[in-house]
């Protein structure tokens, strides 16, 4: 198997938490997308689609020569199968390009009720050997997506013995539960993390306390902000594509369908790079790369990076014994409004014939006169202008663009490109 599939590229496999997000990472350079319905995922607070955005979005990404895949990959209830099998019929006659889905009942439903829709096994069903990924093939599954517990030996060997098409996670949050099955949000906050709901008490600081001294909170570690005993690293395999591209895998997928569009948009740009440098030019020409590609992956926003499980089971320098946070250097302010934006019910009919003209922006994070604003796009190198004026849609000048969702004509020393992201590095970090 590793002969016949690692001269191809694999699929770059993108998060859509909404259709805005959908667009960007589309723009980038994905190759597909995955995305919630109204119901039946595991991201039940994500922008998800309803079934009209949905069909829009299919056709928008199929215009675009790509794939979409709909998550319905919850651990259903006897209740939950009331409005499934029509469901997955809409899925099947909209054209998706598959679902994903971990239930044997929602399988064995689909291939009754849709028996046209592609079905792929998500990493929830924790396929960490070749004899349940072939038994899961011989099923009909045209895909599984692989537990992400497995090492680079383990990979290996699986492929080797599975003809069908193998997913696995490249970047993104790890969950500490094994492959996301986790009890902790459910017992904690009464919302079920199997069913689409987890409110990820795993990044909570947690503390000891002794019964007979209630209120009295013991921290676990010697740290005064408390103790993060769960709380992983971030998944980034980006340095380590050279080792997985012998592998043969048919899909890369990052995770992040709740994370903002400067997160979905720099990380498809550079593995979009990654994967088209290493494949069309080789390693050397990666290695010459590699460095900018991870100063650009520092610029989003996230914790800190680690392989994973690649190399063998983490240890304790693959948790975040020191705080929860987020490290969030640059701070996303902004993207272009490009020509399909133009309906934007913000924007006078005075103005809409101007959007071409790469001026306009939508404003998601307070800036002003004055400060140095990056511009990073998908086909450009990244530049940077200071901000010198600021327009209202009604043509008022403003020093301070404060409003959240406004939209806004700047000053710019040239055009921005279609979907350019605006971004500002944090004050201490300039």
């Amino acid at each position: 198997m590793l002969e016949q599939n690692q001269s191809r590229k694999p699929e770059l496999l993108a998060p859509a938490g909404d259709y805005e997000k959908l667009k960007f990472a589309i723009a980038y350079g994905a190759d597909a997308v995955y995305m919630g319905g109204p119901a039946f995922g595991l991201r039940a607070y994500a922008g998800n689609f309803t079934m009209e955005q949905m069909a829009e979005a299919i056709q928008y990404t199929h215009h675009a020569g790509r794939k979409l895949y709909v998550t319905v990959n919850i651990f259903a209830h006897e209740q939950d199968f009331e409005e499934m099998a029509a469901y997955l019929k809409q899925l099947e006659s909209l054209g998706a390009d598959g679902a994903i889905v971990s239930d044997p009942g929602i399988i064995a439903l689909a291939q009754e009720a849709a028996p046209k829709l592609p079905l792929h096994l998500s990493t929830q069903m924790n396929s960490t050997n070749s004899y349940s990924i072939n038994f899961w093939l011989k099923q009909g599954l045209e895909r599984i997506v692989l537990a992400r517990e497995l090492t680079l030996a383990e990979i290996r060997a699986v492929r080797e013995k599975v003809p069908g098409e193998l997913e696995m996670f490249i970047h993104g949050a790890m969950c500490m539960s094994y492959s996301g099955r986790c009890l902790l949000s459910n017992y904690l906050t009464g919302r079920d993390a199997n069913r689409g709901e987890c409110t990820q008490p795993c990044r909570w600081g947690y503390g000891l306390v002794e019964e007979k001294r209630p209120g009295q909170v013991f921290p676990v570690e010697e740290d005064e902000r408390g103790t993060y005993i769960f709380n992983s690293h971030d998944l980034c395999l980006l340095p380590y594509l050279p080792m997985l591209k012998p592998l043969g895998i048919d899909s890369y997928k990052i995770e992040g369908r709740m994370k903002s569009i400067h997160y979905v948009s720099s990380t498809v740009k550079v593995y979009r790079e990654a994967i088209d440098t290493l494949w069309e030019q080789g390693e050397e020409a990666f290695k010459a790369k590699l460095s900018s590609w991870l100063e650009e992956m520092d610029k989003v926003s996230h914790r800190d990076y680690s392989p994973g499980f690649l190399f063998g089971k983490p240890g304790a320098e693959s948790h975040n014994i020191e705080s929860s946070n987020y490290i969030r250097d640059y701070e996303f302010v902004a993207f272009g409004l490009a020509a399909d934006n133009r309906e934007h019910p913000q924007i006078p009919t005075l103005v809409k014939d101007e959007f071409s003209q790469g001026y306009w922006v939508e404003q998601r994070y307070h800036f002003q006169k004055g400060e140095l604003i990056e511009v990073f796009s998908p086909h450009e190198e990244p530049w940077t202008f200071e901000v010198k004026g600021i327009h209202t849609v009604e043509g008022e000048e403003v020093d301070v663009a404060r409003h959240a969702k406004e939209i806004l004509k700047l000053e710019l020393p040239r055009p921005l490109p279609p979907f350019a992201i605006l971004r500002r590095a944090k004050k201490d970090k300039k």
